[in-house]
């Protein structure tokens, strides 16, 4: 939607002054004044343009869980402002984000920042908001909003007040609410899933490089993550699988006790056993004991077993090429590549819910010592946060490929491994303990193998469906 420019000062200043008085969510006082102005600042001052100033307000109480508390109880009567207007605003805008479990989450995610931090995530949050629902906005002189940061907020209050007693609200104001009720009702979620993941690892704070990055990789995988299957894949034929050993913690008993037998431990004796027991001795619990004639819960014997199982990714240096954008790809090779991976990921987790999984990322350096890959490797420790925090994830750097081949072998003792090998030429990697897939990654089109040094193109209408293709490969190699 096409954005109004305010070049007079006066006009501005009115346009920012009337949208205090026109927040819903918390009732306007000197104490909402400072923060709805700061979050108007944020906005402005980076060149977007500016909602009507009681939207971003209730969008910043609503997040920080502030209307809880200081909710209105009796509507605000505004003096010449629409009634009807006020309620479909209520009810289409305020409704959908009090409703809208991805808004939130967002909420989750801003409560943990501090200081101007909070203002920018309340900016940001707004923003992509505007953009994805396509809200009207005011492009402004952000010397306004500075002006009356530096203000007394009772004055900034009364100064609104007065101008809507005396000429009411502009029609600028007017018109802009009623877009903003009709945007709502034409969106389904106000933020997306990549929005909140960006304000969880605070990326939408951090350098716009990385910010984009990452928003493509989740964009993509999101894109390759819908056209997979919801449920487990049917495995290959004739597929590998490693045996590895089974460690004690692994195994759960399951079941309760079934029947009664003359056989088991002592903690599973009948307690009506005891009466046989006398204060001479030999009783009649020992004749019993020796003859097998007590009686024990028999348990069932069915064991659970959880199984280990770690998914290792291996990237050489050579893949430094691989950031290239081809015409018939949406994105660089590598950024495909990456979303190739955190899609596998998500997937894997979902569909092995059940085992001990662990998920790992290696980047190998140049013969020369040098990280070429420095940059994916920071954003993959930001995509695979949560599993890293839990102790369940790893981003490391390994100097060479014997030293990763090493570690692929360690790790085999106590897990069942599967292992992703990305290059862009073809090589072998062949491991007795590891199940190794290589992918080479020399055009739009990427080619899967076993490991052996022979690869080939899978098939696909187009680069974007052969990648799909490929994931859907290595889930069935590995599931």
């Amino acid at each position: 939607m096409e954005a109004h420019e305010l070049r007079d000062l006066d006009t501005a200043k009115r346009y920012v002054l009337e949208g205090l008085w026109l927040q819903r969510a918390v009732r306007p006082t000197s104490a909402t004044v400072r923060p709805a102005l700061e979050w108007a600042m944020e906005i402005a001052s980076s060149g977007h343009p500016l909602p009507p100033a009681g939207f971003v307000a209730d969008v910043g109480h609503i997040a920080f869980g502030a209307d809880a508390e200081y909710r209105m109880k009796d509507p605000l009567h505004v003096p010449g402002w629409p009634p009807a207007l006020a309620r479909t605003y209520e009810d289409h805008v305020l409704g959908k984000l009090y409703a809208d479990w991805v808004f939130e989450r967002a909420g989750d995610a801003l409560r943990k920042y501090q200081g101007k931090d909070r203002v920018k995530g309340v900016g940001y949050v707004i923003n992509q908001i505007r953009e994805r629902a396509d809200m009207p906005g005011v492009l402004l002189p952000p010397a306004v909003i500075r002006g009356l940061l530096t203000s007394n907020p009772d004055d900034v209050l009364s100064s609104g007040w007065d101008a809507l007693m005396r000429d009411g609200p502009s029609e600028l104001q007017v018109k802009l609410y009623e877009e903003l009720v009709s945007a709502a009702r034409r969106t389904t979620d106000v933020l997306a899933r990549e929005d909140v993941d960006a304000l969880d690892d605070k990326s939408a704070l951090g350098d716009m490089g990385q910010y984009v990055a990452l928003r493509q990789i989740r964009q993509t995988t999101a894109r390759i993550e819908a056209r997979l299957p919801g449920r487990p894949v049917k495995p290959l034929v004739g597929r590998k699988e490693v045996p590895t050993r089974v460690l004690d913690e692994d195994q759960y008993p399951v079941g309760g006790y079934t029947s009664i037998s003359n056989r088991g431990s002592i903690e599973s004796l009948l307690h009506s056993q005891l009466a046989y027991m006398e204060t001479e001795s030999p009783d009649l619990f020992d004749v019993k004991f020796v003859r097998d004639e007590l009686f024990y819960y028999s348990r069932d014997e069915n064991q659970f077993l959880r199984r280990r199982r770690a998914f290792v990714v291996v990237l050489f240096p050579d893949l430094v090429t691989a950031r290239f954008k081809d015409p018939e790809l949406p994105h660089q090779r590598i950024v495909m590549l990456m979303s190739s991976v955190l899609a596998l990921f998500r997937r894997l987790s979902d569909w092995l819910s059940t085992d001990a999984i662990r998920f790992e990322v290696l980047f190998v350096q140049d013969p020369s010592g040098k990280r070429p890959l420095s940059e994916e490797a920071t954003l993959m420790e930001l995509l695979l946060r949560e599993p890293i925090e839990r102790g369940d994830g790893l981003v490391a750097w390994l100097p060479d490929r014997d030293a990763a081949v090493t570690h692929l072998n360690r790790l085999s003792r106590l897990s069942q491994v599967h292992c992703l090998a990305a290059a862009t030429e073809p090589f072998e990697m062949d491991l007795d303990n590891v199940v190794v897939t290589e992918v080479v990654v020399d055009g739009p089109r990427p080619e899967v193998g076993t490991g052996d040094g022979v690869v080939a193109a899978l098939e696909g209408e187009d680069a974007l469906d052969v990648w799909h293709e490929t994931v859907l490969r290595v889930l069935q190699l590995w599931v």
